[in-house]
């Protein structure tokens, strides 16, 4: 039996069919049809954000939080186009997210009229899919659709831009009994061919490596890595989007390669015969110059989308399927080859690969400069947070010491933007993680740079109780810029003090603590060694309203190792000066 109903109302039930409990928004004219019919639901909760910008990171940190599609909404023009940085941030980093914009009316559609905007045709690069809806009556097939997109094969984003007519007018509501795309039919199940000759390389190969990528996150895969990394003895490398896939406690994890990763990873991947890719990509700031990457290593690529294999490095078996299949069937082979003894040795590699672990461990130098070491003040974070806690990163050198410097023990213990690196991701997301799991102590790590493009939705967490708490390191400056103007400019630190005016140091612009306090959260400060600790543990001990602590940290520390734009991996700098003897290694 159908219903007739407003498109409106069609909208907010196809929302709860899908099981929606959570959208994150903010009203505007040409979606303000949906927020009336939402305003009775028992189901959808609405949570009203400060910026479109903090709607789409909090849909993401949901996402994250949950494993389901994150949910946002926002009117048409300037609403619908604030929600673009999130929306590539997700397509970069495969995070499952349905957005729902509000548009102008169909006759208005192409006139330039108020609030217009083509956000289908601004977003179809950084959307897996999106539609344009006119017609009230294709609503629920829309979201059906969205949903299913969104979160099978390669997650990520998907828009759906509703005309104000089409949300206005009546029409039945028809929930789709199946769903069919007659184009869109993603490959899980890997071929077994491709498996069995990966499994037969594993065994030959004298110095293996599994890299790691946020594929294996996405697809759930972690308890499978592990049994699979635990039979065949082969180190394991977890790039950015996959720290904690891998517990950094296990004696099989090797660090995390890239730019700013541990040295013993990166060496791993330079000096591999073989590297088996899972739901990786191969991405500038692992491989560093491409063509001096991994010179000797034959290349196992497995991925779900068949569009990354081969795109950058070319891979010697390619496997099409999602990671969780990919691995279950590599244990059988693995397992079936064993048994007829066929079993890799690879305790030469190891020694080489924990002679890097042992003579260039993650370190870092107390600053004399009376301020706080950041690497330090993250450190100790972590140890008090513990592994069970969530830490959301925004985009940075406090980034990349919250990836170095915090042990991850559980997949979806980092939260962070990788592909795009969004400075302001933090909190939002922040708070979105929260609400997909509330019972988890969620710290967002950010910098004073990215903390000042979102801290608005302070102002949410205050009035919807969402008690997250936030870590501002702040160095007076926007860090990682300052310090490749260290490193490449001379120290011609054009444009990068936050701190310029006025010089009194007695006078913040802005104070954090006092910002906080407007936002209705605590605020806290932390300017000595001996506070750390007493100054988290406080914040620790504050769990019914938003917390900020503002760290003064040394605005002269830098984050080592790294690997400089456009170089080779075997050119990283372990600190200032100083590289690794990789001939020493060999």
């Amino acid at each position: 039996m159908t219903e007739q109903m407003t498109g409106a109302q069609s909208l907010i039930r196809s929302l709860e069919h899908v099981g929606v409990d959570t959208v994150f928004g903010i009203p505007g004219g040409a979606i303000l049809p949906a927020y009336d019919p939402l305003y009775d639901s028992a189901k959808v909760r609405h949570i009203l954000m400060r910026h479109e910008q903090g709607a789409g990171h909090a849909a993401e940190g949901y996402a994250y939080a949950t494993g389901r599609p994150g949910v946002c909404m926002a009117t048409s023009g300037p609403g619908a186009t604030n929600l673009v940085t999130p929306l590539a941030d997700a397509h970069m980093d495969s995070v499952p997210m349905v957005a729902i914009t509000g548009q102008v009316a169909s006759p208005m559609i192409g006139t330039d009229a108020f609030q217009e905007a083509d956000i289908c045709g601004i977003t179809m690069p950084i959307t897996k899919h999106n539609f344009l809806v006119r017609d009230a009556r294709e609503i629920p097939k829309t979201i059906a659709e969205a949903f299913h997109i969104a979160s099978t094969g390669r997650p990520g984003p998907v828009l759906v831009d509703i005309s104000k007519d089409a949300l206005q007018s009546m029409a039945d509501f028809r929930w789709p009994e199946r769903i069919d795309l007659p184009g869109y039919r993603p490959v899980t199940k890997p071929h077994g061919k491709q498996v069995r000759e990966a499994a037969r390389m594993i065994a030959e190969a004298k110095r293996p490596v599994f890299y790691v990528g946020g594929g294996v996150l996405r697809a759930g895969a972690s308890a499978e890595l592990r049994v699979l990394a635990e039979l065949t003895g082969v180190p394991v490398v977890t790039t950015l989007m996959a720290r904690g896939v891998f517990p950094d406690g296990h004696p099989l994890f090797v660090g995390m390669p890239g730019m700013h990763g541990d040295v013993s990873a990166v060496g791993a991947l330079q000096k591999a015969d073989l590297i088996v890719a899972l739901g990786a990509r191969f991405d500038d700031r692992v491989t560093g110059r491409l063509d001096s990457f991994a010179p000797d290593a034959k290349i196992v690529h497995a991925d779900i989308d068949p569009a990354e294999i081969s795109k950058n490095r070319h891979a010697d078996v390619p496997i099409v399927g999602d990671c969780r299949e990919v691995l279950a069937d590599l244990v059988v082979a693995v397992r079936a080859d064993q048994e007829k003894g066929r079993e890799g040795d690879y305790g030469a590699w190891w020694k080489q690969l924990n002679r890097l672990r042992t003579t260039y461990p993650k370190g870092f130098d107390e600053p004399d400069d009376g301020h706080l070491s950041p690497q330090g003040v993250i450190q100790r974070l972590g140890r008090i947070a513990g592994p069970e806690a969530t830490y959301v990163a925004g985009v940075g050198q406090h980034q990349m010491w919250a990836a170095q410097f915090i042990d991850y023990e559980r997949p979806g213990a980092f939260v962070n933007s990788g592909g795009l690196g969004t400075m302001g991701f933090s909190v939002p997301a922040a708070l979105g993680a929260k609400v997909g799991d509330p019972d988890r102590v969620v710290w967002s790590i950010d910098g004073d740079g990215c903390f000042q493009m979102t801290n608005q939705e302070l102002a949410t967490c205050a009035v919807e109780g969402i008690p997250i708490k936030v870590a501002v390191v702040n160095n007076g400056n926007l860090g990682m810029v300052r310090q490749w103007q260290t490193l490449y400019y001379d120290r011609r630190y054009s444009n990068t003090d936050l701190q310029t005016a006025p010089k009194d140091e007695k006078v913040r612009v802005p104070d954090f603590v006092r910002l906080a306090e407007a936002y209705g959260c605590v605020g806290l400060r932390c300017e000595r060694p001996e506070d750390i600790d007493a100054t988290i543990e406080k914040a620790m001990a504050i769990n019914d309203v938003p917390v900020v602590v503002d760290f003064s940290v040394s605005h002269d520390a830098m984050v080592w190792p790294m690997v400089g734009p456009g170089i080779s991996n075997d050119n990283i700098q372990y600190a200032r000066d100083m590289a690794p003897d990789w001939e020493h290694e060999d």
